[in-house]
């Protein structure tokens, strides 16, 4: 299963294989107390959509239609997935991210998008 968790709840074993997906490391948090396996910067939204959409709801659906036009051409991305299905097969897959908005931000849209490939 691929969950998400926000950067500054506690890392759980439940959480499995745990990969950092924002451009940015979160404000305040250590090395040591994120237990990440990864960082990838790499299939974040573009610091241009990040901006406009600035978490605000009323423009998801434009920030969902944009980063899914960034992904569908980010030649990270088949490494990314490469890397997420081949933990998957060993247990949970956590995307941590730093938002405060657990529906309307880019990790939503990035695991809706990874789990239909």
């Amino acid at each position: 299963m691929i969950q998400l968790k926000r950067a500054y709840d506690p890392a759980q074993e439940s959480d499995g294989y745990r990969i950092l997906v924002d451009r940015i490391w979160p404000r305040g948090v250590s090395k040591e107390r994120l237990k990440l396996n990864e960082w990838n910067q790499d299939i974040t939204p573009t610091t241009e959509i990040r901006k406009a959409f600035h978490h605000d709801p009323e423009k998801f659906t434009w920030f969902k239609a944009k980063y899914e036009a960034e992904l569908a051409q980010n030649k990270a991305l088949s490494e990314f997935v490469k890397t997420v299905k081949q933990q998957l097969k060993k247990g949970n897959v956590t995307f941590v991210y730093a938002a405060k908005d657990p529906i309307y931000n880019h990790v939503v849209i990035l695991r809706d998008y990874v789990l239909n490939l």
